[in-house]
Parts: structure tokens; C-alpha cells; sequence
């Protein structure tokens, strides 16, 4: 079988499995198999002969996939802005619109000193390093596996020495003052966690479980954050689709200020800035 034969089958079966998107998967799980660094060289390539040795290993990795596996999980990275990170079951997966949280912080030229609350697999904290190479940028997290992970990532891009992981519960394991502190926190509410997708469900469930409402983490790190931000200082926090107007009276009650939903590129308020004092 030829390259295109083996992706168009790939495909139809991926398809008939109802996985979203089973022409990209195909391509991405093909191009992994071969080694290739991007998906469109399969392109150049559509009539050369694919014997067993390579059919094999994409047939179990096409298995894999129709049965939810996450396709970042398969292939062991996620691009995020201008990056690669590795990723795998021991940290949330990041989403696309995260990417727009941390566009959101770079606006504000005024901090030097960020922390990142909940961590995971650090491509926040590690972005921002990498975007601002003059400040000082600290990580941290409760589960000692995305901890882990995250000081992979570190190294994979040389920030070993100038980003600080730190096993901490919120704010609890860091001391000093921040000029700004950003978190993607669990926030889906405890009920909901079963109805998720079977992609979902691969993420650790410390990652996703906010509590009844959603809203726990985010209202225990609001009163931690009071004592630990400057004046002056940024709260950045992405949420869930409905929540704002409740993390906005959480942020209000804890005399935040200057406090503004965002919205992603679905329209959806999905983070919120705020000032502290």
C-alpha cells in the first residue's frame, strides 16, 4: 500500500469510530510513524510504498486513537505559540485558548516577577519565560508527576536554571511577593467530570475536578492571593464558559479591582484580569 492509501484508510476508519477531525489525526499519527517533522512533507510523498514494519506501529497507534486516546498523548508533544512541549497522562493537556491567557499577560509590560499557579505540564510559566528572558517566572503545583514533567519541558528548552518549579498547594510554597500571578486551576464542577469526552477523561482527574461549583480553587487561591501580590499587582485566571460573573463577586469580595472578563475565539468569557489593591 501506498502513503495515500494508508492514510485514506486510516482516515475512514478513524471516521467511522467518530473521531472529530479523522483526516488531521491521520496525517499527524502517519507522519509520527515516519519521522516526519510536519505533516504536509506526507504530501511529497503519497506514492512510495509503505511495507508491514511501518503499517504496523501506525495500526496500533490508529487503535489507540478511536478508542479516545488523546492525539497529543500519542504522539508525546502539543505546539503551544511558538513551541513544542512534551505532554502525557500526568498533566492537563493545554488547550489552544490558553494560549490567548498568556497573550493577555504579555500585555502588561509592568511585572517581573510572575508566578503560575497549577502548573501542570509548565507551558505557561515556560512561555512567558521564554517571552520575557528579564523576568524572574516561578511554577507551581500539588501533583509531584506534572511537576516532573514540567522540569522536562524545562529542559527541553533550556530554562532549567531560570524558571523555579515548586511542589506547592497554591500559593502555600511561595514566599515573597509576586508582580503578577497567573492559574489555570481545576474548574469543572465534581458532577460534570463523568460527562466529559473520552479525551477528557485522559487528563488527570486533580487537573479538572473544581469542586461542586467549579469554583473552589479559584475562591481559596483569590484570598491567598491578597496577601502574596503587589499593589498594582495582575491576577490572570482562565475559568469555565459560565462562570465570570461568579469569579468576578469572588475577585470583588477579596477587594480586587479594575476586574474585566476576556473573551476566546469562540465568544466565550473565558478568562478574567484584575488588579490587587
Amino acid at each position: 500500500m501506498t502513503v495515500l492509501e494508508v492514510l485514506t484508510a486510516a482516515t475512514e476508519y478513524l471516521r467511522k469510530q467518530d473521531i472529530a477531525s479523522p483526516r488531521l489525526n491521520a496525517e499527524h499519527l502517519l507522519a509520527h510513524v515516519l519521522g516526519k517533522k510536519k505533516r504536509i512533507d506526507l504530501y511529497l510523498e503519497f506514492e512510495r510504498p509503505l511495507g508491514e514494519v511501518e503499517r504496523a506501529p501506525l495500526r496500533d497507534l490508529v487503535r489507540r486513537r478511536s478508542e479516545g486516546v488523546p492525539l497529543q498523548h500519542l504522539l508525546g508533544t502539543v505546539e503551544f505559540l511558538d513551541w513544542t512541549f512534551a505532554t502525557d497522562a500526568r498533566a492537563l493537556i493545554p488547550r489552544p485558548e490558553t494560549e490567548q491567557l498568556v497573550e493577555l499577560v504579555l500585555k502588561d509590560p509592568a511585572w517581573n516577577v510572575l508566578w503560575d499557579i497549577g502548573t501542570g505540564s509548565g507551558v505557561i510559566a515556560l512561555t512567558l519565560a521564554l517571552k520575557r528572558p528579564e523576568a524572574r517566572v516561578f511554577g507551581g503545583d500539588a501533583s509531584l508527576e506534572a511537576l516532573t514533567l514540567a522540569r522536562e519541558n524545562a529542559a527541553r528548552h533550556g530554562l532549567a536554571e531560570r524558571v523555579d518549579l515548586l511542589s506547592s498547594d497554591l500559593l502555600a510554597g511561595f514566599s515573597g511577593i509576586a508582580d503578577a500571578i497567573v492559574a489555570n486551576l481545576p474548574y469543572i464542577p465534581a458532577g460534570d467530570l463523568d460527562g466529559l469526552s473520552r479525551e477528557v477523561q485522559h487528563d488527570p482527574a486533580m487537573a479538572l475536578d473544581g469542586g461542586p461549583d467549579g469554583l473552589d480553587l479559584i475562591r481559596r487561591l483569590a484570598g491567598e492571593a491578597t496577601h502574596k501580590l503587589a499593589p498594582g499587582g495582575m491576577l490572570a485566571l482562565e475559568i469555565g464558559h459560565d462562570q465570570a460573573p461568579a469569579v468576578c463577586k469572588i475577585l470583588q469580595h477579596h477587594n480586587f479591582r479594575d476586574i474585566s472578563a476576556h473573551q476566546d475565539y469562540q465568544q466565550i468569557e473565558r478568562f478574567i484580569i484584575a488588579r490587587h489593591g
